[in-house]
């Protein structure tokens, strides 16, 4: 029998515990053709079939109805150990959806009417918005039930797929509503990207650089030597960098020693403050992507004035974004009120401000006060340099 490591005539104390988790990542060419034998095994049971909900962006569909009419053949091929307790639902995905209480109080209506529990599935195959406000549901829920995600935008699948946050909007801020929830599992799938239009194929690169900017100088190296056959969907270029991306954030969750963010620090955030709020400044006409794109762009040379980062790598990092067609720059950029991100950052992380900044690639510093000045510097210098590489 263990010895309790306390006595009870103590009336203090503070004990370190951990909770063991599991986040199963999946990488697949066709997951609901040739590669289904990668996903049935995910969906384990204690009983004789496992309770199933799927839910579908509807803009997937729409781009590319073989998914719908694949995932459909083969749950139903799967009946003898997979229970399908309602019909495929769709929903229109996109910012709107963590915008609107209707939608989410109807996905947790129907989580509640097919009578789900916390050993039950639901099955997310959607971009970021819809992965957030279906998972936010499903972590909620009987405060938890299994959660398996398809992202099918190079976003998803580059970051957020495996992040263990589900946030919706409220109060005009983004992700205001959220929690913290592993995913059951991701299933990252080529064929699921290969639809998008090139503006959101484009978009979750930005993510990427970000990402090697913080950890990896060789795979910073990657992207800018490779920029443009990705900008262009060579896939021998496109599925190096997104596998290179998500395992960096794979990583940091699972060994950064803070998943749940209870520290001040959050580096993977860099160039976010402003990034969350130009999507609100644009009325979300900027994707979240080519917003921590500029996000990036800005900070970046901010690093330079204020931190040391070099001026060359300054460069390579406007010239790759560029390179992948994304955005450095956007006019709400230029107004007083970007600096209200800083708050709005600061409120959703807790504690004092914590920004992360560069004073090198792979070498990232967290700091607790933005030289306003010198960050209006930053703005201008990136508008001009987004002028020059237009041209």
């Amino acid at each position: 029998m263990a010895t309790i490591p306390w006595s009870v005539a103590e009336d203090s104390l503070d004990v370190n515990f951990s909770v063991p988790q599991l986040l199963r990542l999946r990488c697949t060419r066709n997951c609901f053709t040739d590669d289904w034998d990668q996903v049935l095994p995910l969906l384990k049971t204690d009983s004789t079939k496992a309770r199933v909900q799927v839910w579908i962006d509807r803009s997937v569909v729409d781009s590319n109805p073989s998914v719908l009419t694949d995932l459909s053949r083969r749950l139903a091929e799967s009946d003898s150990v997979i229970d399908l307790v309602a019909p495929i639902a769709l929903v229109d995905g996109g910012e709107q959806i963590k915008n609107d209480h209707d939608s989410i109080e109807s996905i947790f209506r129907a989580i509640d009417r097919d009578g789900l529990d916390r050993r039950s599935y639901v099955l997310v195959i959607g971009g970021g918005a819809v992965l957030d406000a279906v998972g936010y549901a499903a972590a909620i829920a009987h405060r938890g039930i299994r959660l398996i995600r398809f992202p099918t935008t190079t976003l998803g699948q580059a970051d957020s797929g495996v992040g263990v946050k589900n946030a919706i909007n409220a109060y005009g801020k983004k992700n205001w509503k959220g929690t913290f929830s592993v995913p059951w599992a991701v299933v990252n799938d080529q064929s699921l990207i290969a639809n998008l239009p090139d503006r959101d194929f484009r978009a979750g690169f930005s993510e990427a650089v970000k990402v090697s900017l913080l950890k990896s100088p060789s795979a910073f190296g990657y992207l800018c030597d490779h920029a443009t056959a990705i900008a262009n969907r060579d896939w021998s270029a496109v599925m190096p960098a997104i596998r290179s991306s998500v395992l960096m954030h794979l990583y940091h969750i699972t060994h950064g020693g803070d998943p749940f963010e209870m520290q001040e620090a959050r580096p993977l955030d860099f160039g976010h403050w402003s990034a969350h709020k130009l999507e609100h400044l644009t009325n979300f006409r900027l994707r979240h992507g080519e917003a921590v794109s500029i996000g990036v762009a800005l900070d970046t040379v901010y690093s330079h004035l204020v931190h040391g980062l070099d001026r060359a790598d300054v460069q390579r990092t406007l010239r790759v974004l560029t390179d992948l067609g994304l955005p450095i720059f956007d006019a709400e950029l230029n107004t007083q009120a970007i600096f209200d991100g800083l708050e709005e950052f600061r409120q959703h992380l807790g504690g004092r401000l914590t920004v992360t900044m560069l004073r090198a690639v792979g070498h990232n510093i967290n700091v607790h006060e933005i030289d306003e000045s010198a960050m209006k510097q930053s703005i201008e210098i990136v508008r001009e340099q987004s002028l020059a590489m237009c041209k």
